[in-house]
């Protein structure tokens, strides 16, 4: 419903031609190496691939493709992992209105980037303070927690992630020191309060976290 809503106005008020829409990543993928848009409109939370694959994916084979992501996703981490994906532009689809979407596209479409309110102030407080998780934990130890996280076991880590059980117990080690914090459980909760659980890794993946 959200994304026939979206096709409609990008249609009859915006003056978009629409080449097609999806819901599934693996399809997104695939049309958009087809279709060849000038501006992709991505949700991050899809069934089958997760929205940052999608990008990660078609930037290769089109590096100049511009994309406007939209997510109900306000989260610390899935913040980050956004300003990290060299998309264009980002808008809250909970408080989203058809005014503010219109307005990222035509930034999007022009050549410039669309932030929203909530998305720089969350990379100004992360720029800014000396002990957020992007100053101390490494590429690796975000990856491992998005998994402990969601309370996968050492050896479900290792083998989503394609590492060693102890290779993850020196990963959740090392976090609790960089941490300050006193167990898995407090590990846990400090996962779940940043948004680790959102958009985790998945199975078979390499830390795709930057």
């Amino acid at each position: 419903m959200f994304r026939e809503a979206i096709r409609k106005v990008c249609k009859s008020q915006f003056g978009h031609d629409v080449v097609g829409e999806t819901g599934s990543g693996v399809e997104a993928v695939d049309l958009i190496l087809r279709e060849r848009p000038e501006v992709v409109v991505l949700d991050l939370s899809l069934p089958d691939m997760d929205g940052f694959t999608v990008v990660d994916r078609v930037l290769k084979a089109m590096p100049h493709l511009r994309i406007l992501v939209l997510s109900a996703h306000c989260d610390d981490y899935t913040l980050f992992r956004v300003d990290q994906t060299g998309v264009h532009g980002f808008v809250d689809k909970n408080s989203n209105t058809v005014s503010t979407l219109k307005e990222a596209l035509v930034a999007v479409s022009e050549g410039r980037n669309y932030f929203s309110a909530a998305f720089q102030e969350a990379r100004q407080a992360r720029r800014t303070n000396p002990s957020s998780f992007v100053k101390v934990l490494t590429e690796w130890e975000r990856a491992v927690l998005s998994l402990i996280a969601r309370g996968m076991s050492d050896d479900e880590i290792g083998e989503c992630l394609s590492i060693s059980p102890r290779t993850v117990q020196t990963h959740r080690s090392n976090m609790l020191r960089k941490l300050n914090l006193k167990g898995t459980p407090k590990l846990i909760a400090f996962g779940i309060e940043h948004g680790f659980t959102q958009i985790p890794a998945k199975r078979g993946s390499t830390p795709v976290f930057p």
